[in-house]
């Protein structure tokens, strides 16, 4: 096992803003990405007072080997989610908040109901709200993704989490080409849409520009990549540590490929610094 740089080393903080997002989540008996994702922002994440929800419990029908969430069988949905969710986005004040999911293929539709009635209820509860959302792919059956799409989060995120030569060895079930369909679809309905991807897992810098023009190609405005780092003994090690300067060099090649927004630093996350990400996109100033 590699020894970590000191650029990933990190401080813990607490504080008062922690405290009380730690205190909603539980209180609500809510399920973040932040905690079953073992995210090592949680800690600065919850102090600025911002969380990720995930719905549709916190057991997965998929086993990536990159993911630290349990996979299992997962209970029925808990309906009352859908208001606990919003109720705490309205206690919190966020201006932007993101919402995630674990996958669902026990269900008919994938969860796609569920996910639209989630975010209805947000945006009625929260109607200033910036709502972000970063869903599975649905098996990209276009009437799965149309009933998620016709609720119009603002923005529409699925992430295709890493290149094409290793998706199928990491991902389990989820397929690359599949990924990047959706992505398309989302904006070809006007959605703004987003993607994510870790390094690290043996990729070479070609790939990864390679994967950047394809998420460019369908239509992708925004863009995230960081550095993966194994949460547990079960999940794939980690096979390089890209450093900071490389991580500038992709950040750079993707605002020249016309990325409207680019978040590109070891510690980086999918939803880490969304709402900061959002306001300084292009986007905001079409």
């Amino acid at each position: 096992m590699q020894r970590k740089p000191d650029w990933l080393k990190i401080k813990l903080e607490g504080g008062e803003n922690y405290a009380e997002v730690k205190k909603i989540v539980e209180t609500n008996h809510l399920h973040t990405i932040c905690s079953s994702g073992k995210c090592p922002n949680m800690c600065k994440c919850w102090n600025m007072g911002t969380a990720t929800f995930m719905i549709l419990g916190d057991i997965c029908t998929r086993a990536c080997k990159f993911c630290a969430t349990a996979t299992g069988k997962p209970l029925p949905p808990d309906v009352s989610e859908q208001q606990k969710v919003s109720e705490s986005i309205a206690i919190m004040k966020l201006k932007h908040c993101v919402i995630t999911s674990v996958d669902r293929d026990d269900l008919a539709d994938k969860g796609a109901t569920f996910w639209a009635n989630t975010i209805l209820a947000v945006k009625k509860r929260n109607p200033q709200t910036i709502v972000e959302v970063l869903t599975p792919d649905f098996d990209n059956i276009d009437a799965n993704l149309q009933i998620v799409f016709a609720s119009k989060p603002d923005i529409f995120g699925h992430n295709v989490e890493t290149v094409k030569r290793l998706s199928s060895q990491i991902r389990s079930r989820a397929k690359y080409e599949n990924s990047l369909d959706v992505i398309a679809k989302a904006g070809a309905v006007g959605l703004i849409t987003k993607s994510g991807l870790m390094v690290g897992l043996g990729e070479t810098e070609d790939e990864v520009l390679q994967t950047l023009h394809d998420l460019r190609s369908v239509g992708c405005n925004m863009v995230t990549i960081g550095q993966y780092l194994q949460p547990t003994r079960q999940n794939i090690e980690v096979q390089q540590y890209i450093t900071p300067q490389q991580f500038e060099n992709f950040k750079q090649s993707a605002l020249a490929m016309g990325f409207d927004s680019v978040e590109s630093a070891p510690l980086v996350r999918s939803s880490f610094m969304a709402e900061r990400s959002f306001i300084h996109s292009k986007i905001q100033k079409k």
